[in-house]
């Protein structure tokens, strides 16, 4: 076997070490700023959190209308009106009042959002 000097093993070893370390940077550095990185983490993370309160606004739609249906099992009077509500239907000497919707403001001025009277001929 050759006699090599300590201080060629000593740099070697150096070399070795900064090469491993730097290896692992680069690695750490794809790692975090690749496509499945910290940015991406964050992004799912926000994705995840748009989600869940989607999921909740649902739930509560979903209970809101079992509560309905639950009134219109348990009402004569619910169902009668919810019949009549969406079959448009009145009772003898019931008046509907129809309203026009309130105008959207869109930013403009108040005499375009005012309506304009129709021409008389």
């Amino acid at each position: 076997m050759h006699w090599i000097p300590r201080s060629l093993k000593a740099a070697a070893r150096r070399k070795g070490w900064l090469f491993v370390v730097c290896m692992g940077g680069g690695y750490l550095w794809i790692a975090l700023r690749g496509p499945q990185g910290f940015g991406a983490l964050l992004e799912r993370r926000a994705e995840i959190r748009q989600l869940e309160e989607e999921n909740a606004s649902i739930a509560r739609e979903n209970e809101r209308r079992r509560e309905h249906i639950r009134r219109l099992a348990e009402s004569r009077s619910e169902q009668d009106m919810e019949i009549r509500k969406q079959l448009k239907l009145l009772r003898p000497g019931e008046t509907t009042f129809i309203l026009p919707d309130a105008p959207h403001d869109s930013g403009g001025d108040a005499e375009s959002a005012s309506p304009q009277p129709e021409p008389q001929p």
